[in-house]
């Protein structure tokens, strides 16, 4: 079977709740609305249109979708006309978006059995309590033949009214291994970028490739490369930082990503100096600087940078100027 294909067997990891959701269809108990919540990148919009073509699948096979039905193809291109996503508009879903869906719900299904909704990251896309309410009675009511499935972080930002109306499906930080293993089945990557990308995302494949397609894990190591080789208070360092300083502010919206990565190697390094074996370290791809960094920085020194770079990442949230805020940090790094 294709990798690709949309089957409960293709889906990563998330033993419980495969177990929640396949119980509820063994036993014709699905509910109307569901809450898949977990951390980003862990399959959750997957897991929703699986679920769809497997209550839609013309011949399912072991309690699972056949992938090679008609049903199962639209669904995997996502292409079928009752699988309706609701996408935000600039970072929210609006009043309006919420008053079609409920026109559209009227009517049924065009040609699946379950139509399925799906409305994602609610903890950020459905915050104004007038959007939300708009949806209250969707939720509560829909029609029979409609089930709801919305996704959110593991914040806790989750508007109450939502949140009660909807049953939730626990999703967690996938295995690191099989994270690595799918990025160089999949992606190509070499195995040692594919397992510091694993451990750097937490477990999640997608912020993996987000990191790996940004080229933000080559930028990071090239920061902690610069800081090891430039001596501090040498005017020959001078040149180098502003220039990395330039290079990082240039990343935008991107930049508390960057040194948020920058943050997990000196924890990396604060480990090392712990005596913490290999297998802890997030980094294992920087491990050839573990030597310069250790003569560099002292344990209290490395404490610090971390206090430096989570003030650092403060400024940027009160939209202070990046190039200043990056300039200051890199110079008190060194």
């Amino acid at each position: 079977m294709h990798p690709d294909a949309l089957t409960i067997g293709n889906l990563m990891g998330q033993a419980k709740a495969k177990k929640l959701l396949g119980r509820a269809l063994a036993n014709q108990t699905m509910a109307h609305a569901y809450l898949f919540r977990g951390p980003t990148g862990v399959g959750k919009k997957r897991a929703a249109r699986t679920l769809a073509a497997l209550c839609n699948c013309l011949a399912p096979e072991h309690g699972d979708a056949c992938a090679v039905c008609a049903s199962c193809v639209k669904f995997a291109a996502n292409s079928h006309p009752d699988l309706l996503e609701v996408e935000p508009v600039k970072g929210v879903i609006k009043i309006d978006q919420v008053r079609d869906l409920q026109k559209a719900l009227r009517f049924a299904p065009h040609e699946a059995k379950v139509r399925f909704v799906l409305l994602p990251d609610v903890h950020l896309t459905m915050q104004r309590k007038e959007t939300a309410n708009s949806l209250l009675k969707t939720l509560e009511e829909p029609p029979a033949d409609t089930i709801l499935v919305l996704t959110a972080d593991e914040s806790g930002k989750v508007l109450p009214t939502i949140l009660s109306r909807c049953q939730v499906i626990p999703f967690f930080p996938l295995p690191y291994d099989e994270v690595a293993s799918t990025l160089v089945a999949a992606d190509g990557m070499d195995l040692d970028e594919a397992t510091a990308l694993a451990r750097l995302a937490e477990g999640s494949l997608g912020r993996a490739r987000l990191l790996h397609d940004k080229g933000l894990l080559a930028e990071r190591a090239s920061i902690a490369a610069t800081l090891c080789r430039c001596p501090a208070g040498s005017l020959a360092s001078i040149g180098p930082i502003l220039a990395m300083a330039d290079q990082a502010a240039a990343r935008k919206d991107d930049l508390p990503e960057l040194l948020a990565l920058l943050a997990i190697w000196f924890r990396d390094l604060i480990l090392h100096q712990m005596g913490a074996p290999g297998a802890h370290l997030a980094s294992p791809d920087l491990a050839a600087l573990l030597h310069a960094a250790d003569a560099r920085w002292s344990l209290p020194r490395l404490l610090r940078n971390l206090e430096l770079i989570a003030a650092a990442r403060r400024q940027l949230a009160r939209n202070c100027r990046a190039t200043l805020v990056c300039e200051v940090l890199f110079f008190a790094l060194l």
